[in-house]
């Protein structure tokens, strides 16, 4: 199957690093699966992915226990943690989790890192369909600054591509949509070698293929290399450009030029992924990073600007609260069908004007619309416009405030907006003359 149809659209889910960090449970996972099936199916998100550290029994919240031991098979491929997802027993793996949450509807996801465990290495455990073992292909040298648990593959090593192509045999039994991959996106920690990056992700590429079932492929963390585009765009589906996100001005601020600089590699089946949205009840099982679970930091128009971003750029989506915690401001956040529609149905985005308060974007609707995003990063109201013809656009055109869900009036000269400090406001503009 061509990798770009299985990800037609950005990917929208939820992940559940923001809120649970490496020690989701079963309950939560199936919790915020139901959640999700009850209130936000409708909208188009879809993926229910299972973060870092889901073969690690002791685990308990973001902070990594170092060298602990992991669930693992007979043929060195990691195994969820039975005590943390019971019903993961009797070797049936993320089976009857990936069916249940099939059952509602939705697609299922697992996070993994590149690599082989390292515990598989030291045993000297076997590879399936190989007479190597996990020590025959591992770079030892190849390793995870932030994470204990693996060692990189050797790609010319005489088992490596059965190993991947093993993992992948599982996920697919298994029943999983969705693989974020880790500690591979050509990072600030490990920078880009022709082992721990370029051809580990095609290993993965060609076992994906090679199992049967559709898989998006997600890269990560960022952020990736610019140069690297087409690579990125050949092998996965959606890859980081940025490092994790977390609730704050400063990032959201930053991620305006990234956007700007990755938005011509924006298309089907290939998505740069402005990381998971830190909206709602985050940091629940977080000690390392904050004291106290909170919800979202970022003021309200904040919380506007990075949807209106993500949005018009065309980013995967991936929630990071707990969505059953959701109060009214978050949920009527994520169920916008008119940003959200913009996500799904429009193309050619770019960044058209940046001032000293004011950036402008703008995009085109699949039904002849255009869009146009009026940015404020400054710390006063400001009124910005543009001219049609520096959009593009000749005649009359009606204005439609997507965030407010009212038109605004009709233009045949310029459009203006009075946005709030770190604020946005978006526009449809419809030919009518």
């Amino acid at each position: 199957m061509d990798k770009n149809k299985v990800a037609l659209t950005p990917p929208m889910g939820w992940n559940s690093w923001d809120c649970y960090g490496a020690s989701v449970t079963e309950e939560q996972l199936i919790g915020n699966a139901e959640y999700m099936a009850k209130y936000l199916k409708l909208y188009g998100w879809e993926y229910i992915v299972c973060d870092i550290q889901w073969y690690e029994p002791k685990a308990k919240s973001t902070e990594y226990n170092h060298f602990y031991p992991l669930e693992m098979d007979e043929y060195s491929r990691l195994i969820p943690a039975v005590n943390r997802f019971p019903s993961s027993r009797n070797g049936a793996g993320f089976k009857p989790i990936a069916d249940y949450i099939h059952s509602l509807g939705l697609k299922f996801g697992i996070h993994i890192m590149r690599g082989v465990p390292r515990q598989a290495v030291h045993a000297g455990t076997p590879i399936k369909g190989t007479n190597v073992t996990a020590r025959d292909i591992a770079h030892s040298y190849s390793i995870c600054p932030w994470n204990t648990d693996m060692y990189g593959v050797n790609p010319d090593a005489e088992g490596a591509q059965e190993y991947y192509n093993s993992l992948f045999e599982l996920y697919a039994a298994w029943g999983v949509d969705f693989v974020k991959v880790d500690d591979i996106c050509n990072t600030e920690f490990s920078p880009s070698n022709p082992y721990s990056a370029k051809r580990e992700i095609e290993m993965i590429r060609r076992a994906i293929d090679n199992c049967g079932r559709p898989m998006v492929l997600s890269l990560s963390p960022g952020p990736a290399v610019i140069e690297e585009a087409e690579h990125l765009s050949k092998h996965a589906n959606m890859w980081r450009i940025s490092k994790d996100v977390w609730d704050n001005w400063e990032q959201i601020y930053e991620m305006f030029e990234k956007c700007n600089q990755w938005s011509p590699y924006v298309r089907e089946g290939c998505w740069p992924d402005c990381d998971m949205l830190p909206l709602g009840r985050i940091c629940i099982n977080t000690p390392g990073y904050d004291q106290n679970a909170r919800y979202c930091r970022l003021t309200k128009d904040e919380q506007i600007t990075m949807m209106t971003l993500w949005c018009i750029f065309r980013s995967p989506l991936m929630i990071g609260g707990e969505l059953r915690d959701n109060d009214e401001w978050t949920f009527n956040l994520l169920t916008n069908h008119e940003i959200l529609g913009l996500l799904k149905h429009s193309y050619g985005a770019r960044q058209i004007m940046r001032t000293g308060d004011t950036i402008v974007w703008t995009s085109n609707g699949i039904d002849g619309s255009k869009y146009v995003a009026f940015f404020n990063i400054s710390f006063a109201f400001t009124n910005p416009s543009i001219s049609l013809s520096r959009l593009g656009l000749r005649g009359t055109y009606k204005v439609r405030n997507l965030w407010k869900h009212e038109d605004t009036g009709v233009v045949s000269d310029y459009v203006s907006a009075n946005v709030n400090p770190h604020g946005a406001v978006l526009y449809k503009l419809t030919k009518i003359d």
